[in-house]
């Protein structure tokens, strides 16, 4: 079975036999698949009134546990976005309730963003959805390729610099 980037690969083959053109394979596969996941995540999560961002940003402050807050830039850390943006976004989340700033206790100059009981909630409903939805979305690999296809992606991001977040 073939798929777009076999074509792609099979035009450059023609018109440059010379060139091994072979990483753009990989490249380009990871690249149409970050583009068909984040459209049917982002149809995820419209469905349930959400921005696959602020999905993000209610995950991020759940999964580092009671009492679900961190600083702005804790937050701009893990969202990878400019620090305009994550004002933004705290801005946008704060007016539909499902986070609040509170003024750290241990630094009064610093402001830390904490979810919401709202915001809990919705998290906590959405969390399992989404994780059997992103079963969905991996249905045609089976255990041992999604093992080998995450430690595959976890080389290359290692080698490209990418760390952990905490």
């Amino acid at each position: 079975m073939a798929d777009a980037v076999d074509a792609i690969l099979a035009q450059w083959g023609r018109q440059r036999p010379d060139l091994d053109v072979s990483p753009m394979g990989v490249v380009g596969r990871i690249s149409r698949a970050n583009q068909l996941l984040r459209r049917e995540l982002k149809d995820f999560f419209a469905g349930h009134g959400l921005e696959t961002w602020e999905f993000d940003v209610l995950a991020t402050l759940r999964r580092h546990g009671a009492p679900y807050e961190l600083t702005a830039g804790e937050l701009l850390r893990a969202a990878m976005v400019t620090s305009g943006a994550i004002t933004n976004r705290i801005d946008r989340m704060e007016a539909k309730g499902l986070v609040e700033r509170v003024r750290d206790t241990g630094d009064r100059r610093s402001v830390r963003v904490r979810l919401t009981p709202e915001g809990l909630r919705i998290v906590d409903e959405l969390v399992g959805l989404h994780a059997a939805n992103e079963d969905r979305l991996l249905a045609a690999l089976d255990p041992a390729d999604r093992e080998r296809l995450a430690g595959a992606l976890r080389t290359l991001l290692e080698s490209l610099g990418d760390t952990s977040l905490d």
